[in-house]
This record gives structure tokens, C-alpha cells and sequence, in this order.
């Protein structure tokens, strides 16, 4: 059987599995290691040796309670001593599994052996050492191990970092519902809507984007080398695996795996549910680059201050400049993560025939699409915690915009069966500096009522927002 590694480990002058930052090739693992430390325990080698190791004694467990004569319910000191296994799995571990596979050049018979070494001196567990990784494939580790992979990355780590920017995007939607801002469309001027409530455009859609990638179902098989329990049914044929298989899989941790049960594949998970999970986040991701790109905008034309940081330096020439390089930060890793992210659900889905190894190396890089994803939003974060409004800015824009009034008149001249309405407003406005006087002027000679005549001559850019103050206050 060929080895599910994609290369064998590259040693350094320090720790193999832990290379000093400033050699590392990646900046994952270099520049912006420590932002990530979160992830790493679950999306790293060592993580997935860990899961490996964990699929392989649940399974182990389960099959000692299954009622086979064969092999008896384990005690309760030895299933403590394999959840300690588990439990207290190191990086030392892990490097002894790594030692083991240069021998193997399998990385799952690998931990197989790691394990059964563990049994040494405990003659109940060498009693039963053969029943580790009984009638499994790899791809029955594997699997399950990605899948656990991406449940501690998704729920623990990728999540709170979205939810993080979404909370403080809400805040800020609430804090800036009632203040004015021009709106741009084509890049032009046109009807005036409320900072909070652009915001509160971006809030609900996150919140919906958050919500299919924590509702994506994680799956898992359990079924052997082409899916169909050929093996497990040459040992004991009248037992019902899949039902056993389905119990392993489905069970909450930690006696199962808690994941969902996958009843149809291949020798390999179809991954599936990989694509629409990274499809997801993907999703999420291009919301949140037209947030970055939207807020540069608005830095650059002064609608919103940075906090200036003690010591921090925005140009090496040019002293005056506080420079929006945390959404430049986060749009840049941002389309990272997507590449990544858009190549893993194009490609994993595909298989030759029964199994080809082609998935195997693509897979170990989910950590390298999600650890660009979790330092976009923290770079997110980090930037609109810095911003600061510039009411006067802002005010200033809207006072200098008086065009934008002219669609509130001529749809009032509308109402009320002015003919052409839209066409005299269009000639007063398009294409020329309108002022308050001039629009005035046109108000106090339309055949309109007085009270609308007055309506619209106290109607001023800022104070027509229609009810961007409620929505945005209602997210």
C-alpha cells in the first residue's frame, strides 16, 4: 500500500516540527506564527496525528463492547489509559510517530505501530493489540481525522474570529445609525443613507454567510477499502457494521467521534461536504474583501480617522501618513485563502475510480486556506478598532451635494401629477453644481400644496435618509 504522506519530514538546524519563525517557508508559520496558535493544535501535522490517534482508539474501544467472544469489554483502568492516550498526546508523540513512518513510509501504519508500542508491559492491551486498526483502510483514519480536523478549526477558531469582526461590525452599525454619510453609485453622488446602516448591509450578510459555514454537516465513513465492509464482514458475517460503524462515528466525543455518518463512498470520504464548507467560507470571504475595499475608500476620503498607535510609522518618507494597511492586510490574505479555498472544493470531490492519492497531499494544506482566512479577520478586527468618524467630513460631503434632492422633489411633483417631473429636475441638475438656493427657488414655484412646498424646503442632504436610522439600528 502506498503512503498517504506527500513527501517525507525536512529536518532543520532546530526542532523538526517546530523551525524558528524567521526561517519558517511559510509566514503562517514565519511572520504571523503567533496570531495563529490557535489553529495550529488542530490544522497542523502534529494536529492530525492527534486525530488519527484518537479515530483509532475509539475505534478500538467500540469494537472491545461490540459482544465479540474474540475480544472482551476492555477494563475501566485500560480504556482511562487510552483516553489518557489521547488526552495527553505531545509533540514528542508526534515525533515518534514521525520516526516510526521513515521506517514504514506509511504514515498511518505508522501511528497503528506508535499505538500498539504504547501497549507494552499492559498484557490486557497486547492481548488485543491486533484489534487496533482491525479492518480498516487508512482512508478510514483519514477521514474522520480531517473531518475532527475541521470541526476544532471551524468551532473553536475560525468561527469566534468571524463572529469577533461581525459583533464589532454590529456595534458599530448601532453607534453610526443616525449619522449621515453621502451614498456613491457608479462612483457618483446620489441619495443619502446612514453610516450605521451601511454597515448593517454588511452585518446581515456575514450573519448569513456565518451561518452556512457553521451548518455545513462534517462527515464520515467508516466503511473500508472500496466503502462495502468487505473486510469486517470476512470476520464476523452475520454482525451489523454499518450499524456499528454509523454509532462509532455518530457517538459525541469522546467515547465517538461526533461527527456525521457518510453510508456511501468510495475508498475515500467523497468530500462533498468539504467543497460546500469551503465554498462557504470562501463566500464569506469576498463579503468581507468588499467590506476592506469599501472602508479604504472611506479612509481616503476622510470619512473615517485612524488612531495613531505610540511609535508606529505609516511611511518611511512621508511622515504625515497613517496608512489603512490593516484592510489592505486582510483583503491581500483574503484572496489568499480563496485561491486555496476554491481549489480544495474544485478538486476534492474528484477521484479516479475507486482512489487515487491525489486528494492526500491537497487535504494537509486546509490549515495553510483557513490560517489565511483567521489572519484576515483578525487583521479585520484590528483595523476597524482604529477607525474613527469624521462627522465633519462627512457633513461636509452632504453639504456640498444638494443634487441628491432632487429625487425627493420630483417624486413629490409626481404625486401630485406634475407632468414631467422627472425631466425639469433633470435639466436643473444633471451635470451642474445645484445649490440650496437654486433648488429652493424651484420648490416655492411648483403647483404643489404648502405643507409639501414646506416639507421639502426644510428637507436638508443630511436628513434624507429615509429609514436607514431603523434598519441599521435593527441588526
Amino acid at each position: 500500500m502506498r503512503s498517504t504522506s506527500s513527501s517525507p519530514a525536512t529536518t532543520s538546524a532546530h526542532s523538526p516540527l517546530a523551525p524558528s519563525t524567521i526561517s519558517a517557508l511559510s509566514p503562517l508559520d514565519g511572520r504571523y506564527a503567533g496570531r495563529l496558535a490557535s489553529l495550529r493544535p488542530f490544522m497542523s501535522e502534529q494536529g492530525y496525528m492527534h486525530r488519527r490517534v484518537q479515530v483509532e482508539i475509539a475505534w478500538f474501544i467500540a469494537l472491545s463492547d461490540a459482544g465479540f467472544a474474540e475480544f472482551k469489554p476492555l477494563t475501566p483502568g485500560a480504556r482511562t489509559y487510552l483516553m489518557g492516550l489521547v488526552k495527553n498526546f505531545s509533540e514528542a508523540d508526534g515525533q515518534a510517530i514521525k520516526d516510526i513512518e521513515k521506517v514504514t513510509n506509511h504514515d498511518v501504519k505508522a501511528v497503528e505501530y506508535w499505538i500498539k508500542s504504547r501497549f507494552e508491559a499492559r498484557p490486557e492491551l497486547e492481548k488485543a493489540a491486533e484489534f487496533v486498526h482491525f479492518a480498516c483502510t487508512s482512508e478510514d483514519i483519514n477521514n474522520t481525522s480531517h473531518a475532527l480536523q475541521l470541526k476544532g478549526g471551524r468551532d473553536v477558531v475560525l468561527l469566534p474570529a468571524l463572529d469577533s469582526v461581525i459583533t464589532k461590525l454590529r456595534e458599530m452599525a448601532h453607534a453610526y445609525a443616525a449619522v449621515p454619510m453621502l451614498s456613491r453609485t457608479h462612483g457618483q453622488t446620489a441619495s443619502p443613507t446612514t453610516v450605521g446602516k451601511e454597515i448593517a448591509n454588511v452585518v446581515v450578510r456575514l450573519q448569513a454567510a456565518r451561518d452556512k459555514i457553521a451548518g455545513v454537516k462534517l462527515m464520515g465513513k467508516m466503511n473500508g477499502a472500496v466503502g462495502n465492509y468487505n473486510a469486517h464482514l470476512s470476520a464476523w458475517p452475520n454482525f451489523d457494521w454499518e450499524a456499528f460503524s454509523r454509532n462509532v462515528i455518530e457517538q459525541p466525543e469522546p467515547l465517538g467521534l461526533g461527527l456525521t455518518f457518510q453510508p456511501y463512498s468510495i475508498q475515500i470520504e467523497p468530500h462533498d461536504y468539504m467543497a460546500e464548507l469551503f465554498d462557504a467560507v470562501a463566500r464569506t470571504n469576498t463579503i468581507l474583501i468588499d467590506l476592506a475595499r469599501d472602508i479604504w475608500g472611506y479612509v481616503s476620503v476622510g470619512y473615517f480617522k485612524q488612531r495613531l498607535k505610540e511609535g508606529e510609522i505609516g511611511s518611511s518618507t512621508m511622515p504625515h501618513k497613517v496608512n489603512p494597511i490593516d484592510f489592505e492586510n486582510a483583503e491581500g490574505n483574503l484572496g489568499l485563502a480563496n485561491a486555496l479555498l476554491r481549489h480544495l472544493s474544485e478538486k476534492l470531490p474528484i477521484s479516479r475510480w475507486q482512489r487515487d492519492l491525489t486528494d492526500s497531499t491537497v487535504l494537509r494544506n486546509m490549515g495553510v486556506a483557513l490560517g489565511y482566512a483567521v489572519l484576515s479577520y483578525h487583521s479585520m478586527g484590528v483595523g476597524l478598532a482604529k477607525l474613527e468618524l469624521n462627522e465633519e467630513a462627512l457633513a461636509a460631503d452632504l453639504d456640498a451635494s444638494w443634487e441628491v434632492l432632487a429625487e425627493p422633489i420630483q417624486t413629490v411633483m409626481r404625486r401630485y401629477g406634475v407632468s414631467g417631473a422627472y425631466e425639469k429636475l433633470k435639466e436643473v441638475t444633471r451635470g451642474k453644481t445645484v445649490t440650496a438656493a437654486a433648488l429652493h427657488e424651484l420648490i416655492r414655484s411648483l403647483e404643489i400644496p404648502q405643507s409639501e412646498k414646506d416639507r421639502l424646503l426644510a428637507m436638508t442632504p443630511g436628513s434624507y435618509v429615509g429609514k436607514a436610522s431603523e434598519l441599521a439600528r435593527r441588526v
